[in-house]
Parts: structure tokens; C-alpha cells; sequence
């Protein structure tokens, strides 16, 4: 992508949140709440839900506002408005950093309902935060870091509160959660519940992530996948090492997923993912995690050859096998084979181990989920990426009838739509003799459909399938010419 196109793409989405932003505080929708209950005479739940259709319809973010129903009094008038149970929860933790509240069975229970309800809506972790929950939660975890049980209670509030918050986190506090998590590493629970509320942190927050990196997390993560073999510290630690592989923080031009990915390759991320993969072949949930994870890490060609050099392609395929019927299994693998198939070595080993029949029959047994169409479509796609050799190994095993039928399934779904047109144009682009088998598929108009969702692939595949197409020239320097 052009740097233009790069920074186009990326303040233009900031521009739209920013403009999609109006907000208005609590007291002022609770005033109209409580207006339309006195001066309009509607019930409390009617009151409340006009009043968010009243804001809504004028383009206000409510997304920080507590939508709850007032207490209304035995007469019908508004009474003073009951404290929102998370503000109730909050405040008994607040007692704590006041020496009022001691007993741990009653922090811990304050805890455990100040957790739930900042599950129930980003509204209430909102309000939370804005009575300053973080240095709250901040403290307790500092006070309990030698009790696992309430230290367990203290980094699960952190998590529920930092949920989709991650810039309540400071600087420092990335080196307080990454040193709980090397003092916890074999502590299954510890380890987990802190590496969630790291991972939160790090969620659409690059200055985050890059602070927990130089903090040295990738090898703690590793560690993590080393030292505890239960289900939950192992997704963790697989959703943790993912979200450093992604430049998802709109503020940033530029962020360092390819670094990350890099870093965490040459820590011996891949045996150790590897050989946790090998030890729990058996369980589909934590087996799709683990190649979900190679599949972020396969960034770069040598990596992709570590991955088949250290037995994993022989392996993601006998998961593929063993869990066929399992959708998000079928999906992650899938995504894993297209992954480290842009290593041209790689793809030949694919298909010598019966890939490509088997990506057929995985997408075939799921080919009303668009996602695993999308991911064995791309897979497809680069297997037979300037080889024809693979293109007539794929055609003979049907692949060309169920990208048709996938596009005929999901006529609206824009990157199955993509996915099928470039598989379509690799399997004819140098096997022409193919080009009447697809085209007597009627192949032909899905393919002008799927232009409306990818203009370019759509006109490649139309272009190599022999088909009438028109293909505009966007600039031919005459008026504008390049400077010399």
C-alpha cells in the first residue's frame, strides 16, 4: 500500500469516529428521563426508552451514559435517583483505600459484583472510570500481590474495568502487570487472569503494546505456554501474542506488527507453540487457538519453512482431519495453510501432503459459514498461485463447483465474493484449458456480481477466463506529467 493511501485509509476512520463522537453527560439524560416522566406522565421504562430514541435520532454516542430506570415514588414523583450498583460496588472498594473496609471476604465480594457488572455494558465501565476506579483497582492489586485469592478477585476487576478503556492504564503500570506475571508464571489462574488484563491493555493501543514489549512480555507469554498446561492460561497466552501482530490503533501511521511477529519468532515461539499443539491435539478449542496464532506469525518466508521444518504442516493437517466437523477449527487452519503457503516451498508440501484436497473437503462440509469459505478460498488461492501443476491438482479435486456454489450461497459477502474470484483467476491464469469446465459453471455472471464487492479481482478472474471485460486506463500522463 502507498504511504498516502496508508494515512488516507487511517485518519479517515479517525475522522468518521470523530465525528460520530457527540456525547452528552449523565446528569443531562437523566433530567430528560426524569422530564418525561413528570411533565409527560409516562411510565419509568417508557420515559427511559424514549429518551434514548430522542438522543439517538439526534446522532448522540450513548455510549457512556448509564441507561437505568429512576426510582419513582410512592406517589408518582421521581425519587433521588438510587447509586447504579457498579458506582455501589466501587464505593465499598473506595472504603478499602480509606482503612474503613478490612475484611477480605468483603473486598473480595466487592470485587467479584464490581467485575460483573462492568461486564454488562461499556456504559458502566465508563462511569467506573470516571470515579476513578483504575488507581482504585491499581492499589488493591499492589496490596494483595502476596494473596493469590485476592489477587486473583483484584487483576479480574483491572480486566473488566480496562475493557475496551486501555488508555486508563500509565506507563509504569505495564512493568507492575508484566512482573506479577513473571512472579506467577507457573500459577495457572494468576498467569491468566493477569495475561487477559494485558491483553486488554494492548487492544487497539499501540504506545501499549510496544510499552509491554520492551518490558519484555513476548518471553513471559512463551513462558506462560511452557509452564501451564491448563486451557484457559494457554488462550490467554495465544490471544496475548496475537494481539502484538496487529496494527489496529487508528492514532498511530505506522505501528510494529511485523517487529512483534518477528521478535516473538525468534524467542522459539513456534517449537514451543508447536509442541503445546502436540500435547493438546486432542481438544478442538485450544488446537484452532494455537494455529490461529502460528497463522499471525507467519510473516515472513523463512518463518513459514520453520513452521513445516518443525513438523507443523504434518500436524495442522491431522487436526484438520480429526476436527472436521468443528467450524472455527476448520477456519483457523485453514487461515494457518493460506498463511504460510506464500512461501513457494511450502506450498508444494502442502499439496504433496494431500492439502488441497483437503481444504476442498473442509470447505464442502462448511460451506454456509462464509468464514470458512473465505479462509479455504485464500488458501486455494495461494497454493495455486503460478503453478499449474497445483491448479490441476485442485480442479481434480472439484474445487472449481464449490466456489461456485459459496458464491451463489453468499452473494452478499464481500471477502468470500473476493477470496472465490482470486482463486477462480490462479486456477486459469496459466491453465487456460480449465476456462470452459468453470465457465460452463456459469460462473460468468456471479463473477460480474462480485464486482460490486471487489472491482480488481473480480476483473482479473473475468480477464483470464477469457470473458469480455473493460479494463479502464485511470492515468496516462497526458495532462500531468511526471516531473524529470
Amino acid at each position: 500500500m502507498c504511504l498516502s493511501c496508508h494515512f488516507g485509509r487511517k485518519f479517515g476512520s479517525l475522522k468518521k469516529r470523530i465525528m460520530a463522537s457527540k456525547r452528552i453527560t449523565q446528569e443531562t439524560f437523566d433530567a430528560v428521563v426524569k422530564e418525561n416522566i413528570e411533565e409527560f406522565e409516562m411510565s419509568p421504562e417508557e420515559a427511559l426508552r424514549e429518551a434514548i430514541e430522542q438522543f439517538e435520532s439526534q446522532g448522540v454516542n450513548l455510549v457512556n451514559i448509564l441507561k437505568t430506570v429512576p426510582a419513582v415514588g410512592g406517589e408518582g414523583d421521581v425519587a433521588h435517583a438510587a447509586r447504579h450498583p457498579v458506582l455501589e460496588a466501587l464505593d465499598q472498594l473506595h472504603q478499602v483505600l480509606q482503612g474503613v473496609v478490612t475484611d477480605k471476604e468483603s473486598v473480595k465480594a466487592s470485587l467479584t459484583k464490581f467485575s460483573l457488572e462492568c461486564g454488562v455494558d461499556i456504559s458502566h465501565r465508563i462511569a467506573a472510570a470516571s470515579n476513578n476506579a483504575y488507581p482504585t483497582l491499581k492499589f488493591l492489586v499492589q496490596k494483595y500481590l502476596k494473596d493469590e485469592g485476592m489477587l486473583l478477585a483484584a487483576l479480574d476487576g483491572m480486566a473488566a474495568l480496562l475493557n475496551g478503556q486501555p488508555d486508563l492504564i500509565q506507563g509504569a503500570d505495564g512493568q507492575m502487570l508484566c512482573d506479577i506475571l513473571r512472579e506467577n508464571v507457573t500459577s495457572e489462574k494468576i498467569a491468566a487472569s493477569c495475561i487477559r488484563t494485558i491483553r486488554l491493555t494492548c487492544t487497539m493501543h499501540e504506545i501499549n503494546r510496544r510499552a509491554f514489549v520492551k518490558a519484555e512480555l513476548i518471553p513471559l507469554l512463551i513462558q506462560t505456554l511452557e509452564n501451564c498446561p491448563t486451557a484457559a492460561a494457554i488462550k490467554e497466552a495465544c490471544g496475548a501474542l496475537r494481539i502484538l501482530t496487529v496494527d489496529d490503533d487508528i492514532r498511530v501511521p505506522f505501528g510494529k506488527a511485523h517487529d512483534h511477529a518477528k521478535m516473538i519468532v525468534e524467542a522459539g515461539a513456534m517449537k514451543v507453540i508447536l509442541d503445546t499443539l502436540t500435547a493438546h491435539v486432542d481438544d478442538p478449542s485450544l488446537a484452532g487457538d494455537l494455529c490461529l496464532t502460528l497463522s499471525r506469525l507467519a510473516v515472513r518466508n523463512e518463518f513459514c519453512q520453520e513452521i513445516v521444518d518443525l513438523g507443523g504442516l504434518k500436524l495442522v493437517l491431522q487436526v484438520l482431519n480429526d476436527n472436521m466437523e468443528s467450524q472455527v477449527v476448520v477456519k483457523h487452519v485453514l487461515a494457518m495453510l493460506k498463511a504460510i503457503a506464500g512461501n513457494d516451498q511450502v506450498k508444494v508440501a502442502i499439496v504433496n501432503a494431500g492439502g488441497a484436497s483437503i481444504i476442498i473437503q473442509a470447505v464442502s462440509q462448511h460451506i454456509k459459514q462464509p468464514g470458512v469459505c473465505e479462509a479455504g478460498f485464500g488458501a486455494i488461492a495461494a497454493i495455486t498461485l503460478r503453478n499449474p501443476s497445483h491448479a490441476k491438482i485442485a480442479m481434480e479435486a472439484g474445487t472449481a463447483p464449490v466456489i461456485i456454489q459459496a458464491m451463489q450461497i453468499h452473494p452478499t459477502e464481500a471477502a468470500t465474493q473476493k477470496h472465490a474470484c482470486m482463486a477462480l483467476r490462479n486456477l486459469v491464469a496459466r491453465s487456460r484449458e480449465y476456462c470452459p469446465t468453470i465457465l460452463a459453471l456459469e460462473a460468468e455472471p456471479l463473477i460480474q456480481k462480485a464486482r460490486a464487492f471487489c472491482e480488481d479481482e473480480a476483473k482479473a478472474a473475468l480477464r483470464d477466463l477469457g470473458c469480455e471485460v473493460e479494463l479502464k486506463e485511470l492515468w496516462k500522463g497526458e495532462k500531468n506529467p511526471l516531473m524529470r
